[in-house]
């Protein structure tokens, strides 16, 4: 079983959200934001010039250009192309052979592609820090939340999500950066997370990042 074809559906709202469990609150000193697996493979599989994608990608665009501004690192997982099958293991089983060598298939979508001093970590498995580097990455930044946003909510970012709860990293799902198969994975997907992590909108993360912010003569 492959991906499958994903249908319109609206992006969640401030209104929609599921009450979060932490009250953590956001510190630009001690979060990363996570880009998971934006590649073409997983984006083309979203009707094109519709919701979700087309949100998805400018909210992830804006949480992108203020953490550049705020000093917050940009790290970007990526599943690798051209896997072997024994590389891929039981993943293969349910998600098919994976992502292709061809830049049509393994690039990061255009307006999303990585910059300069901005990180790029591969991870074999729908878990970002699962034979990855990330872990390793915050210890060594001193950061101790991350923001969570990408593909495919009830997947991937669930399974990073409990890895970074395991390993004492206060978690940020963006619920309207985040996209999935339908709105009622997406939904559940948020309801799940929010039991560990803080639920939160693009604009409402964007303005508790610059409420976090420590002037710069203090």
């Amino acid at each position: 079983m492959g991906l499958p074809v994903i249908e319109f559906y609206d992006m969640p709202d401030g209104t929609a959200l599921p009450r979060s469990w932490p009250s953590w609150t956001i510190d630009p000193g001690r979060a990363a934001l996570l880009v998971h697996d934006m590649r073409h493979h997983f984006v083309r599989a979203f009707p094109p010039g519709r919701s979700p994608v087309v949100q998805l990608v400018e909210n992830i665009g804006a949480l992108r250009e203020l953490a550049a501004n705020l000093g917050v690192p940009v790290v970007f997982s990526a599943e690798p192309a051209g896997q072997s099958p024994g590389r891929r293991g039981l993943v293969a089983d349910v998600r098919g052979p994976g992502i292709g060598d061809g830049p049509g298939d393994s690039a990061i979508v255009e307006t999303l592609a990585p910059r300069p001093g901005e990180y790029v970590l591969p991870h074999v498995r729908p878990n970002a820090f699962a034979h990855s580097h990330l872990g390793r990455l915050l210890r060594s930044t001193g950061r101790d939340q991350l923001i969570v946003c990408g593909v495919h909510a009830h997947l991937g970012l669930l399974l990073t999500a409990a890895d970074a709860f395991m390993n004492d990293s206060q978690l940020f799902v963006v619920a309207d950066a985040v996209a999935d198969f339908s709105a009622e994975e997406h939904s559940v997907a948020l309801r799940w997370a929010a039991r560990s992590a803080v639920v939160r909108t693009t604009d409402g993360l964007l303005r508790d990042l610059l409420l976090g912010r420590v002037p710069s003569d203090a």
